[in-house]
């Protein structure tokens, strides 16, 4: 059960309402702030809207942020988007395979793409190591989204855990079909 009230539109100032134009639980949760959520909101859809990176890369690294953070909600969320960009189920597997440190059958990059996810989440920096195999993949405009949308979804997942938002009963089949770590 969530921590905050879940408002609904009617909830709302009239200038406010736009909000909850997708009334997912963690808009309906974030509107109880509603200059945080239009903030919130407006970063965000700069990562999925705007931003010229690689959506699958995009995914891949905000759905092991929501791996390695353990974020069922922001974990379920970006396995149904990430399908929706190109994510395979092998590629959702691999996830848990690379941060149990064994290889996977992804490329280079992609393995790269994890790794930066892993370490900004774990231990708030990136190795020269990492940065040095992105930058062979990525121009510096998609390594600096990269960047941006890996710290962003950890703020999101920490936001989401620390509110105990609830994952709608639509998503719950991707954490019984890809689990996170107990």
């Amino acid at each position: 059960m969530a921590r905050v009230p879940y408002l609904n539109i009617d909830d709302l100032e009239p200038d406010d309402r736009v909000l909850l134009d997708r009334p997912a639980n963690i808009f309906r949760a974030l509107v109880n702030s509603p200059k945080g959520a239009r903030a919130f909101a407006r970063h965000g859809n700069y990562i999925l809207s705007r931003s010229k990176l690689d959506p699958r890369l995009r995914e891949l690294a905000i759905i092991q942020v929501g791996y390695s953070t353990n974020s069922p909600y922001e974990y379920s969320h970006h396995v149904e988007i990430g399908r929706q960009h190109g994510v395979s189920d092998d590629d959702i597997r691999a996830i848990a395979e690379e941060t149990a440190g064994r290889t996977s059958n992804l490329g280079e990059l992609e393995r790269a793409v994890l790794s930066a996810a892993r370490e900004i989440t774990n231990d708030v920096s990136l190795s020269d190591e990492t940065f040095a195999v992105l930058e062979k993949g990525l121009d510096t405009e998609n390594l600096v989204d990269l960047i941006l949308a890996i710290s962003f979804y950890n703020g999101a997942s920490r936001t989401l855990n620390a509110l105990q938002v609830d994952v709608e009963d639509h998503y719950l089949p991707y954490l019984e079909e890809f689990p996170l770590p107990s």
